[in-house]
């Protein structure tokens, strides 16, 4: 390189970046301070409270091929993360437990619903259904 381009290249990083460099860097700062602001209001305003599990029945009990179909939600409200959440159904004749379902979902975070169905041979609407979250594990 010749000592004229040396001092071109000299005068042109003196004189300052163009427009474009500085709207891109201004616009990566936004972000960067937006991405921040996020995680310190996260952090502030976590809720250390735990899971709140509620299941409900979601659709009308539908039959197909000779069983009923009993469509469900299963949603946590609460403040926590919920891992392997157990759900049960008990569908009872004359107060006798006559058959039961149960599943599992692997993971339900704060605000998450997640939909299911039992299936049964009975008509549950003969007997008293009943649907309820048994147990959950803390991440």
């Amino acid at each position: 390189m010749s000592q004229t381009q040396n001092s071109s290249n000299q005068e042109q990083q003196q004189q300052g970046r163009s427009l474009a460099e500085w709207v891109s860097f201004g616009i990566a700062s936004f972000i960067l301070v937006a991405i921040a602001g996020l995680v310190v209001h996260q952090w502030l305003t976590k809720e250390d409270s735990p899971p709140i599990l509620s299941v409900t029945r979601t659709e009308a009990i539908r039959k197909a091929q000779g069983h009923f179909y009993v469509p469900f939600a299963v949603t946590n409200t609460g403040g926590g993360t919920a891992a392997s959440v157990q759900v049960i159904a008990e569908l009872r004749f004359q107060g006798k437990v006559e058959a039961t379902g149960e599943q599992q979902f692997d993971f339900l975070s704060n605000g998450e619903t997640e939909k299911g169905a039992f299936l049964f041979n009975r008509n549950p609407r003969d007997g008293e259904l009943i649907l309820r979250v048994t147990s959950y594990k803390l991440p």
